[in-house]
C-alpha cells in the first residue's frame, strides 16, 4: 500500500506538501501540484476514504434501503441514484430489507453506524409505528422516500409515480373497450400505493356509472405466486367478469399463467391489465397492457431532492406522471359475460 511518506521521498518534499497536494490546498504552486499528482498517480495511491471521514466529518457515503433488486420496480431507481451519486463523489451503500420490517430497521440503523450523509428509503409498510425513522430524523441524517409517506414518516420528502392517475387510466381503458365487470386484484393493505390504486379503480367505474362490486375486489400480495393464488380464488368462486386488473404487472402475469393453463383464453375470453412495466410483462407470452412508470427519472429526482436537503432547503413531494402502455393482453370485451370455473376448460 502506498503512502503519502512514500510519494514525498518519490519527490523530494515534505509529507506536508504531498498532504496539502492531494487536498487541493492553495498555498502549492501549480507546477509542484502537477508533479505530485501525476507520481500519485504513477505509484497507484488511494486515499484512505475511512480516515478522511474521521478527519473532515464527511463520508461521502450515500444508503439505499429498498425491498430487493429483483424487485424489477427498483432496478432503474437503483442506477439513476447510483450514477448520480457517482457524479457527485459518493459511494452508495445499498441494503434489501425482503419486504421485512425487522430487517428494514437493522439495515437503516447499520447505515446509520457507517455515518452515510443521507438515506434513500423504499419503505416496508406495515401498520403501526415504528422508532427507526424518527431516531434518524433526529440525528440530521436526510431521508428521502422513494415510494408514497405513510405515518410514520409524514415528515420525509418522498418521490413516487402517480399510482392513483395511472390506475384510473386502466380502469377506464377496460370500460371503453366495453367491459363491465372488472376483477380488482389488490395489494398489500397497508401500502398507500395499494390503496390509491384501488381507489383509481373505484373512480374509473363510479364515472362510467358503474356499480362498485366488492366482490369483485380480491386481496393479492406484491408477487407472481400472489397472483396464481388469487387467480385460484377467482376460479373457485367464479365471478362473472370479462377482465382482471393488477395491483402490478407480477400479480397479473400469475393471475394469467393460471388462466392460460386452464384453456382460458387471453384477451379473447378474458383481458388482463398490470401496473409498472416491467420486462417481465413486456416480453410475457401474451404482452402485458400496464402503466409505465418513469423509474430512471423517479431516481434522478430523488437525487435532486437530496441535494437540496443537504443543503439546507426545504423540499416538497415529487409526483411523477404515468402513461397507459396498451398491449395485446386487453381487448373489446365479449358479448357475452362468461363465468370463470375449473370445470369450463377440462
Amino acid at each position: 500500500m502506498i503512502r503519502l511518506k512514500d510519494i514525498a521521498a518519490r519527490a523530494g518534499v515534505s509529507v506536508m506538501t504531498v498532504s496539502k497536494v492531494l487536498r487541493d490546498a492553495p498555498d502549492i504552486s501549480t507546477l509542484t501540484k502537477t508533479k505530485i499528482r501525476s507520481l500519485a498517480h504513477e505509484m497507484g495511491y488511494m486515499p484512505d476514504s475511512l480516515a478522511q471521514g474521521l478527519r473532515t466529518r464527511n463520508t461521502h457515503l450515500f444508503g439505499l434501503v429498498i425491498s430487493s433488486l429483483a424487485n424489477p420496480a427498483y432496478l432503474r431507481v437503483a442506477m439513476a441514484i447510483e450514477e448520480r451519486s457517482a457524479a457527485l463523489g459518493f459511494d452508495l451503500i445499498l441494503a434489501h430489507s425482503l419486504n421485512d420490517p425487522v430487517r428494514e430497521e437493522q439495515a437503516i440503523r447499520r447505515l446509520l453506524s457507517r455515518r452515510v450523509e443521507g438515506l434513500f428509503i423504499a419503505p416496508v409498510y406495515r401498520f403501526g409505528a415504528t422508532t427507526v425513522y424518527e431516531e434518524t430524523r433526529r440525528r440530521g441524517t436526510p431521508i428521502v422516500l422513494v415510494g408514497q409517506n405513510t405515518s410514520f414518516c409524514l415528515w420525509a420528502p418522498n418521490v413516487t409515480g402517480d399510482d392513483l392517475a395511472g390506475s384510473y387510466a386502466v380502469t377506464r381503458h377496460l370500460v371503453e373497450l366495453g367491459h363491465r365487470k372488472i376483477i380488482f386484484l389488490a395489494g398489500p393493505p397497508a401500502a398507500p400505493a395499494a390503496q390509491e390504486r384501488l381507489e383509481g379503480y373505484r373512480r374509473g367505474l363510479r364515472e362510467a356509472a358503474i356499480d362498485l362490486d366488492d366482490r369483485l375486489v380480491f386481496n393479492s400480495g406484491t408477487t407472481i405466486e400472489d397472483g396464481e393464488k388469487a387467480a385460484l380464488q377467482i376460479l373457485q368462486e367464479t365471478p362473472n367478469a370479462t377482465a382482471i386488473q393488477a395491483f402490478n404487472d407480477s400479480v397479473a402475469i400469475g393471475a394469467a399463467n393460471i388462466l392460460l393453463n386452464q384453456r382460458i383464453k387471453v384477451p379473447e375470453e378474458i383481458s388482463i391489465a398490470g401496473f409498472g412495466n416491467s420486462p417481465l410483462g413486456e416480453y410475457y407470452r401474451v404482452p402485458l397492457t400496464t402503466v409505465r412508470q418513469p423509474k430512471y427519472r423517479l431516481g434522478m429526482a430523488a437525487m435532486d431532492t437530496m441535494q437540496n436537503l443537504l443543503r439546507g432547503l426545504p423540499m416538497e413531494s415529487q409526483r411523477l406522471p404515468t402513461e397507459l402502455l396498451t398491449r395485446a393482453s386487453t381487448a373489446r370485451a365479449s358479448n357475452q359475460v362468461l363465468p370463470l370455473n375449473l370445470a369450463k376448460k377440462p
